[in-house]
């Protein structure tokens, strides 16, 4: 007899050997036994969840005439021949391969036929999400009002791609992902009985690397076994894989946060003459910073020895949760990089170097002290806080001291707290923060400009030298106006008006007014208009 692989050999063959999925079976079991088993099924879920397994399972407990509390019982003609294949009554297809109209117009032609030797005839169609439009349609009917002697059983892990007319017909089960603690004990009960020897930090490797799916442990784990020997470790599992050293990742994700350029080289110029993968050096790298993370946050760190989660927690203390989530995101940027290059060591080389660049740190909000291993970095975090915290004050002509708070990171103007009635003698401070913030066109028409108060709500700006046609257009500018008005109503400490007073005509020019400006330009022969 040929070798079968693991997941072959350990198929479960009952609804109680099924793992992780008793929200399912408990309900089938139910069915069967009340005798109000549906005619049609739609079991969806990721890879290696147990789905293929289920229909099998509860296609031969339907037909089995010895089935006992639900489950069938594996002994009678009938179970027998659906194990093996030879019962013609329960039929499997792959829709991947068979998605065609004509696939299923022969399912629909062969359902009228009574079974052999079943007391039903059962169809099991895997990845049906992969059949045609024509094949749905052809299927539709069929599915909706099959024979009393017919069932579909229906797998797919894309259920958004089926049609909402197939959905509404099939009663729906969820297989939801396997847990690490159901998989590595599994995997106990499989070792036993192979006679395989594996220590338990191997079998959690196992259990995170399969990802939720049982099909997908047990490939892992037969391929340690390929070489001959049952004995399995940690380090077996890790160079069979392709997966570094742990030791790496503490190392590079120490050097990264330390900044230590040339510690990153070494390392991964040892990672690569060992022939790693470079994936799964970022996929490691990733989540060991995701465990970093966690445990910032207190939270319980497993697969880790008491050393390694001391070497966790040393690296934890020296970064902020900011700069943990940054490189998290730079590191999968990376990632996604290199899948689209053709020299993927010398963009991860790169990409590595770049997150040891101190420019790359993240500044903390509000009053934290950015966390960083350089004594420079410290010295320039503190004093970026002292600046942000303290107030400077400036001491103007009239000896008033005014408060100016320092612009923050996003901030455009400076606010400047002035007394209403007092913006003639404020306005040279105003008219001075344009040049501050390089607005040169703004600072240069209002240079020689006073200020005076019209009423409680409106700001005069008069002109000592007539206001030309150029000057005014750049002030009627949207943008301008608006700048010129959120300062005013910044300095006022509430929101103003502003009229540009021209005193070579002695008008008043309101720009919130169009028409007193139309007014104004068409009598001076100035093109006017006005632009939203």
């Amino acid at each position: 007899m040929g070798y079968t692989a693991l997941y072959r050999k350990f198929r479960p063959m009952s609804f109680e050997e099924m793992v992780g999925q008793e929200h399912i079976t408990k309900t089938l079991k139910n069915q069967i036994i009340a005798g109000r088993v549906g005619h049609a099924y739609l079991f969806n879920g990721g890879r290696g969840t147990g789905k293929t397994s289920a229909a099998k399972i509860l296609a031969r407990a339907i037909n089995c005439p010895n089935a006992k509390e639900g489950e069938p019982c594996n002994e009678c003609e009938i179970c027998k021949g659906a194990i093996s294949g030879s019962l013609t009554d329960i039929v499997e297809m792959d829709a991947a391969s068979n998605n065609s109209v004509e696939d299923i117009r022969s399912i629909r032609e062969e359902v009228n036929f009574l079974p052999t030797k079943a007391k039903y005839r059962v169809y099991i169609i895997d990845e049906v999400h992969m059949l045609s439009t024509g094949a749905f349609n052809a299927l539709l009917k069929t599915l909706e009002e099959p024979p009393e002697h017919v069932k579909f059983i229906l797998a797919t892990t894309e259920p958004q791609k089926l049609p909402a007319t197939i959905l509404s017909r099939c009663q729906r089960f969820d297989f939801k992902r396997i847990s690490n603690e159901d998989i590595i004990k599994r995997l106990k009960i499989v070792c036993k009985e192979s006679g395989i020897e594996i220590t338990e930090s191997a079998l959690n490797i196992v259990a995170v690397l399969s990802e939720g799916a049982m099909r997908d442990a047990l490939s892992i784990l037969e391929r340690c076994i390929q070489d001959g020997e049952n004995n399995i470790d940690e380090d077996k599992i890790r160079e069979l894989v392709g997966i570094p050293k742990r030791a790496y990742i503490y190392s590079i994700t120490k050097a990264i946060t330390e900044y230590d350029i040339e510690g990153v080289i070494n390392i991964t110029n040892q990672v690569l003459e060992e022939g790693k993968d470079l994936n799964n050096l970022l996929w490691e790298t990733i989540k060991y910073i995701k465990d970093i993370l966690i445990c910032k946050a207190n939270g319980k760190l497993e697969l880790y020895n008491p050393e390694e989660i001391k070497q966790i927690e040393e690296i934890a203390k020296n970064v902020t949760k900011q700069k943990a989530i940054k490189l998290i995101y730079d590191l999968s940027e990376l990632e996604n990089q290199m899948k689209f290059s053709t020299q993927k060591v010398v963009v991860f080389q790169a990409g590595i170097i770049k997150l040891c660049n101190q420019d790359n740190i993240v500044v903390p909000q509000k009053n934290n002290i950015m966390q960083g291993s350089g004594e420079l970095v410290q010295r320039l975090a503190k004093l970026e806080k002292y600046i942000k915290s303290e107030e400077f004050t400036i001491k103007l002509s009239t000896n008033i001291e005014q408060s100016v708070e320092i612009p923050k990171k996003n901030e455009a103007k400076t606010k400047i707290k002035i007394p209403l009635g007092k913006t003639q003698e404020y306005w040279p401070q105003i008219v001075e923060e344009f040049r501050k913030n390089r607005k040169m066109t703004i600072y240069t028409s209002l240079e020689h400009t006073t200020a005076k108060e019209i009423n409680e709500n409106t700001i005069g700006i008069e002109f000592s030298q007539k206001l030309t046609p150029a000057v005014k257009t750049i002030l009627e500018l949207n943008q301008n106006a608006k700048e010129i008005t959120e300062l005013v109503s910044q300095a006022c400490g509430k929101q103003m008006n502003v009229k540009y007073i021209d005193n070579n005509i002695y008008e008043v020019v309101d720009k919130n007014n169009e028409t007193e400006i139309s007014e104004l330009a068409n009598g001076n022969g100035i093109p006017f208009s006005v632009t939203d």
